[in-house]
């Protein structure tokens, strides 16, 4: 069927553009149309580098291009409520990068915001779009490992540079916004909205934490560990423990060489997963969603309870006490 490519526009020129632009170029279903920076010199020399036909020296201006019909956003995390609402009430729809916010009422702000303008917010866990992700949901939910007992997650990799952004209190940097997210999103997916969590961390020069570990209590006594940091090697790995066995997986977030191991008893199986660009899979996704050919991978219930999530464990780790999901307290 031949159909209409969306045309996007790209608000900042962050680096991981690069590997959301790598998928684009494996679609045909993406135009990637324009960019913008706060330096217009920058904007012009950054399309000429990476192939976009228009450049702008502000966001707004962007934004007021009628042909981009959805714009990814790749700004610091303080800023992305920010601009998902200045977009969306623009008339554009919106993949923005997670965490969307570490606030749920932020969160539901910009949803609130999609809803009034009639457009489409899609948070942007690209591994939730994976082959791979979807297969141990599925492996989970048919009894592969009997029940679920416990969820465990990593996410970490070192910083060397205290310039990097991801350092940065103002702009919402920490480990747990920025890797650790992950951790709970994923253990989210398999066992539902913690009811309670715990949270532990190291708060580095800068004012954010660079390490963070978390336990999280779930419905039907599933409890989920995790650790992250900017402090640590690189590890990545999020494994499910059930009653029978357990689901392993050595690359659950950036899904480059993915597969799972089933793991019962003395028996190990690899099941076997399709290598697939996760970027690509998350633009076609909003792209089908715009077509009205396909529902959001991801939408407002889950974008609002990760938020509720990683403002409870922030809450905890501030506070040095378990922290209940459903009391306001």
């Amino acid at each position: 069927m031949n159909r209409a490519k969306i045309k996007w526009g790209f608000l900042s020129t962050a680096k991981i553009n690069d590997l959301v632009l790598a998928g684009a170029r494996q679609s045909d279903r993406v135009d990637v149309l324009a960019v913008a920076s706060r330096d217009e010199h920058r904007a012009q020399e950054y399309a000429r580098a990476k192939g976009f036909e228009r450049a702008y020296g502000s966001y707004e201006a962007l934004l007021e291009d009628p042909d981009v019909e959805a714009v990814y956003i790749s700004l610091p995390n303080s800023l992305h409520v920010e601009w998902s609402i200045k977009a969306l009430e623009a008339g554009k729809h919106v993949l923005c990068e997670k965490p969307l916010d570490r606030r749920a009422e932020a969160v539901e702000r910009a949803y609130d915001a999609a809803e009034r303008a009639g457009r489409i917010l899609v948070e942007a866990f690209m591994y939730r779009f994976n082959p791979q992700t979807a297969k141990l949901k599925e492996l989970v939910e048919g009894g592969a490992v009997g029940t679920p007992l416990v969820v465990r997650a990593a996410f970490s990799f070192t910083i060397t540079n205290p310039q990097n952004v991801r350092l940065a209190a103002d702009l919402d940097g920490g480990a747990l916004m920025d890797v650790g997210c992950y951790c709970v999103n994923g253990s989210r997916l398999i066992a539902g909205e913690p009811e309670r969590v715990f949270g532990e961390q190291l708060v580095g020069q800068s004012g954010v934490d660079v390490r963070f570990a978390g336990t999280m209590r779930f419905p039907k006594d599933v409890i989920a560990n995790f650790d992250c940091g900017f402090d640590l090697p690189v590890r990545d790995e999020l494994e499910v423990i059930g009653s029978d066995g357990s689901l392993f997986v050595d690359d659950p977030w950036h899904c480059r060489a993915p597969g799972i191991e089933l793991r019962t008893g003395s028996k190990t199986e690899t099941v076997a997963v399709e290598v697939v660009d996760s970027y690509r899979l998350e633009l076609e996704n909003l792209g089908d969603a715009i077509h009205g050919e396909a529902e959001p991978v991801l939408g407002r219930a889950d974008a609002v309870g990760q938020a509720r999530a990683i403002e409870a464990l922030y809450r905890s780790a501030d506070e040095g006490r378990g922290v209940p999901l459903s009391s306001t307290e």
